[in-house]
């Protein structure tokens, strides 16, 4: 794809997965999923979920450079909205902490670098603040997007803004993988991302708060994550580091959930998770699927517990790979997802994977222009699948290959 994206990531940890194998619910929010605004086909009022992410982390959707001025950076943020409402989308969720940093003034974590290239500068206007109020003039939802644990992109920490957080409590972040992370071991660290996003839930008229992929980072051959001291001390009654890890896990979302709802009720919670929980020959629960990463056992994040918890409003598994890909088939996924939410109050949307669409490094299934209308024609055939959200925003505005085209007339136009 030319620039390092958060499904790079996720697909570069996972290695050949993809040959061999890497609100209250919506219903009980009807008004950020069900904003009347223009599109192709006209104004509407749609049930059902239509989004795309837009990525801030190293500018891969938007702004599009560093150090733009804010009327430019202002002009790329509404074509992009634009182009959702055009392509009758009606909720777009935007990353406003990508690396522990933020795209609004926020007394806690500084002005995020994507967007002045200097990290702490601040880019003389509101970012959340502009966004907010233009997604709704066009009728989308916008959620907001962060990223709970990650501090950078590198390994140091002198990089980092003056006063960053880090700074001042180095015993905060780990580094691994040439990358810098809070410690999730660690309460008071869980405590203070928490406070940081809540700035944001509780100062703007957001429609949902939206997790993505990372809690633990994602395994890198060769090294640990060094969170020896943070076991030693906070560990007790855990004789499975896993487990302990997992358990710090499901407190930041549980915690997070009750704060939300207590701050913003009907604002609903979600996180969109790496798609594949367990495999099947790990564990009878999990999918019939041949994956290198599990998110329980690699990322420590048991979604499946989450969602049948219903300690989240809604989740969007990425399930990233086409229609009979034989380590992780996309109908195989959703089935098993489908099964997951049914019976539950957790709403449940399919990540799509827009990105690959014509990529000539992506296997044949990606150069037809109908593969992902087919998988939204699969979704309807999951009651519990409210929706789809595409992997992002870049290509949804450049439809590769018609890709877009053909969702919109197969699905959306009506």
């Amino acid at each position: 794809m030319g620039r390092i994206t958060r499904r790079g990531l996720a697909v570069a940890a996972v290695g050949t997965l993809a040959g061999t194998l890497t609100l209250s619910q919506a219903s009980a929010q009807p008004g950020p999923f069900a904003r009347r605004g223009r599109g192709r086909s006209g104004p509407r009022a749609s049930a059902d979920v239509r989004g795309m992410w837009i990525a801030t982390l190293a500018n891969i959707d938007w702004p599009a450079a560093q150090g733009l001025s804010p009327a430019d950076a202002q002009a790329e943020l509404t074509g992009l909205l634009d182009t959702a409402a055009d392509w009758g989308l009606n909720t777009v969720f935007l990353q406003v902490r990508p690396t522990a940093d933020a795209l609004w003034p926020s007394p806690f974590e500084p002005w995020s670098q994507w967007l002045t290239g200097v990290p702490g500068r601040d880019p003389g206007w509101d970012p959340l603040d502009f966004a907010v109020r233009e997604a709704h003039d066009r009728g989308l939802a916008l959620h907001t997007w962060f990223n709970p644990y990650r501090v950078a992109t590198h390994d140091d920490p002198g990089k980092l803004a003056e006063g960053h957080p880090v700074r001042d409590h180095p015993g905060w972040a780990v580094p691994y993988g040439g990358r810098l992370y809070y410690n999730p071991g660690l309460p008071e660290v869980r405590a203070f991302v928490q406070d940081a996003m809540m700035h944001a839930v509780e100062s703007y008229e957001i429609d949902g708060v939206h997790w993505d992929d990372y809690f633990y980072p994602y395994p890198v051959a060769g090294e640990e994550f060094d969170d020896d001291a943070a076991f030693r001390e906070h560990g007790g009654g855990y004789e499975d580091r896993g487990d302990w890890r997992r358990h710090n896990i499901d407190l930041l979302v549980r915690e997070m959930r009750d704060r939300v709802r207590a701050a913003r009720p009907g604002v609903p919670f979600g996180v969109s998770p790496f798609a594949i929980w367990r495999n099947r020959a790990t564990d009878p629960l999990g999918s019939d699927t041949d994956g290198g990463v599990q998110t329980y056992d690699d990322l420590y994040a048991d979604v499946r517990t989450w969602v049948k918890e219903g300690w989240l409003d809604y989740v969007v598994p990425q399930v990233y790979w086409h229609i009979g890909n034989t380590a992780a088939d996309y109908a195989t996924l959703v089935r098993w997802w489908s099964d997951v939410a049914e019976g539950t109050d957790v709403a449940l949307y399919i990540g799509e994977a827009l990105y690959k669409a014509g990529d000539p490094a992506q296997p044949e299934a990606w150069q037809d222009p109908a593969e992902l209308s087919r998988h939204l024609t699969l979704c309807r055939d999951h009651a519990p699948v409210g929706g789809n959200v595409f992997y992002s925003a870049s290509q949804v505005l450049s439809d590769p290959i018609g890709a877009m085209s053909r969702v919109f007339e197969d699905h959306y136009r009506g």
